[in-house]
């Protein structure tokens, strides 16, 4: 194993979207297995604290490689285009809209239905944006295009937990 590795190359994956997460799991397991401290407790204490070093690093890529978005945003970073979203939120005018059509559904929800028909549709917005960024990142190499669904992902996964916030308030 090399500290300097990317995450996709730690686990012995290709690099790509598109991920099987049984998979990731059983190669997680097999990792911390292998760099578990104990393991090293007769080298002494300078092995274990690699060890630990080891597990920490494993834990953190497989952090961001199970979780779509991170996985995404990480694999535009490896590729020269940076997600930036603290400095660049420039969104299509069509997303920005539909934005704030969500934020006036919300605001004006009467109860649970009204909702979970919100939520139902930020499900299905984030099943389509995935489905664009796997094409952007796996089949089209469009890094640059694959971070503004990046960045929209990022609003609708914030959004739905908004719709969830309100929704634990109505069910409280």
């Amino acid at each position: 194993m090399n500290l300097q590795s990317d995450d996709f190359e730690l686990f012995g994956l290709e690099r790509r979207f598109a991920q099987d997460r049984a998979v990731l799991d059983a190669l997680w397991k097999d990792l911390q297995r292998q760099a578990h401290p104990d393991k090293f407790s007769a080298q002494g204490a300078a092995a274990q604290r690699i060890a630990m070093q080891w597990s920490v690093r494993i834990n953190e890529a497989y952090q961001r490689l199970k979780n779509p978005l991170k996985r995404a945003a990480y694999l535009c970073e490896l590729h020269g285009a940076p997600v930036n979203a603290e400095n660049n939120t420039a969104m299509p005018a069509s997303f920005l809209m539909q934005q704030m059509q969500w934020r006036e559904e919300l605001d004006e929800a009467q109860g649970a239905p009204d909702l979970e028909q919100i939520g139902q549709q930020c499900r299905q917005a984030e099943r389509d944006v995935l489905h664009k960024i796997e094409q952007l990142l796996d089949q089209s190499h469009d890094y640059a295009a694959a971070v503004a669904q990046v960045r929209a992902l990022m609003f609708i996964e914030r959004f739905a937990a908004d719709v969830n916030d309100r929704l634990d308030q109505i069910e409280s």
